[in-house]
């Protein structure tokens, strides 16, 4: 319901706020004299539906049962549709209603917050942080895939462990990865040269993609997402790109092994 909802909200431009996902305070609280009661999302009051979603959440139902044949995308087009359809006067009586709702909201909430400790109202604070970090380090990726950004050039590590990934040997793919690494750091210089000339080749191409996607989004009047002449890769011999493609080589792949570790706990 909850993802429904959301999706509908995208469509007609607008937001409902998110709830909030609460955590245990863990050993901040513990520190402070004693391990604190674990707080959960259902201890914390809901924020009320925005006007538009209890349209939604009045209308979806019935909408749904009158045409079944529609689907999804199209059932969200005309729900948005018709809330932009709907007479001022109309949309007066959802937006009081999520008034008087607001106003209960707010006394809940405080009532919520008094009973927090410092520790506690630290630590949801901090949470609240992480999470609004990553929705907009998540829509910014989602918009750059949108706008077309090329994407970045692989190291010769990356291009062996691609090579090589299904045939090595491990019962995980922390594992797997963990033992090509190992395998390239021991790799004669003779049998990286290939995987470093690959990388090389992709840099050039990545270079020449990114310039022309800059061009672009200058004309679109997106500045923004040009890099400046400090992020631009200065220009490189081809020692001196081997000789750093070897030394980032570990580095990359120790954050690939932590990063699969991390994704199977």
């Amino acid at each position: 319901m909850a993802a429904a909802l959301a999706a509908l909200g995208r469509a007609a431009g607008l937001a409902a706020g998110p709830g909030r996902l609460l955590r245990a305070c863990g050993a901040t609280c513990a520190a402070e004299g004693g391990l604190a009661r674990r707080l959960s999302s259902a201890e914390r009051p809901k924020r009320p539906l925005t006007a538009y979603f209890r349209f939604v959440s009045e209308r979806q139902g019935p909408l749904r049962r009158q045409h079944p044949e529609m689907s999804n995308t199209e059932l969200v087009k005309k729900l948005a549709g018709d809330w932009r359809e709907l007479p001022a006067s109309q949309k007066q009586v959802y937006e009081e209603a999520r008034k008087a709702d607001w106003r209960t909201y707010e006394e809940q909430l405080a009532a919520y917050k008094a009973q927090l400790t410092p520790a506690q109202a630290a630590a949801l604070k901090e949470e609240r942080r992480k999470r609004l970090a990553k929705r907009r380090s998540f829509r910014k990726k989602r918009e750059l895939t949108v706008l077309g950004k090329p994407k970045r050039p692989r190291s010769g590590f990356n291009i062996f462990v691609s090579e090589n990934f299904q045939k090595s040997v491990g019962v995980s793919p922390a594992a797997k990865l963990k033992q090509l690494f190992e395998t390239w750091q021991n790799l004669p210089s003779s049998e990286k040269q290939p995987y470093l000339q690959l990388a090389e080749d992709d840099k050039i191409r990545y270079e020449n993609e990114i310039k022309s996607w800059e061009a672009k989004m200058a004309e679109l009047g997106r500045q923004d997402l040009i890099r400046s002449k400090e992020q631009q890769p200065k220009k490189k011999t081809a020692e001196t790109v081997q000789e750093a493609d070897r030394a980032k080589a570990p580095l990359r792949g120790k954050k690939a092994i932590l990063k699969l570790k991390k994704s199977e706990e």
